[in-house]
């Protein structure tokens, strides 16, 4: 089975060269009398390296990559080893901190992310989208400092910065994107 352009979706697996890589972005482009030129963003699953490639043409196929995807939660950290726990047959599944690295400022004790396996080996995980987290350091905002859009650096309980707005506390839940890293809302 092969996946055209028509069929190409963010997200989704596909295997470049026998590794499996997730579609980050694309575009396509049809220049007057000639063949569309497609761009797409991949990032391999297993290192997290970014790949950029250019297809010409209408018969472009891609394969889609044989992945797997299963609930699990994340239970603890011991040696560099992040140990996640499959939610339906309790096994246990360690990863490392380098195949992971863009979860790391959100990934807490407890949460439920979306293990991805690649032949029945756990090759990296899918964070939700949002994330509630506890602030734990925020300088209080001061009197009569309301400009429109001002912020303040806080610290959150995985150790990870980000800017918030003034009226966010030391103690407060806030919610986070995790894709681009920004605070969205109190909770």
């Amino acid at each position: 089975m092969s996946i055209g352009y028509g069929d190409l979706r963010k997200g989704m697996a596909i295997d470049l060269d026998g590794e499996p890589h997730i579609v980050v972005e694309y575009e396509s482009r049809k220049m007057q009398q000639r063949a569309p030129v497609m761009r797409v963003r991949f990032r391999a699953i297993r290192s997290g390296r970014v790949v950029d490639k250019t297809f010409n043409g209408y018969d472009v196929k891609l394969t889609p990559a044989a992945v797997e995807r299963r609930n699990a939660q994340f239970i603890y950290e011991e040696d560099d080893l992040y140990y996640f726990m499959d939610d339906e047959t309790y096994d246990q599944f360690p990863l490392s901190k380098d195949s992971m690295p863009d979860a790391l400022p959100f990934l807490i004790e407890q949460m439920t992310v979306e293990m991805v396996f690649y032949e029945d080996n756990p090759i990296a995980i899918e964070l939700p989208i949002t994330v509630e987290l506890e602030v734990t350091d925020s300088p209080p905002g001061l009197k009569g400092d309301t400009a429109t859009g001002a912020t303040k650096l806080a610290k959150l309980e995985t150790g990870h910065l980000l800017q918030v707005p003034l009226f966010v506390n030391e103690g407060e839940k806030i919610k986070v994107d995790t894709r681009s890293g920004e605070y969205l809302s109190r909770v």
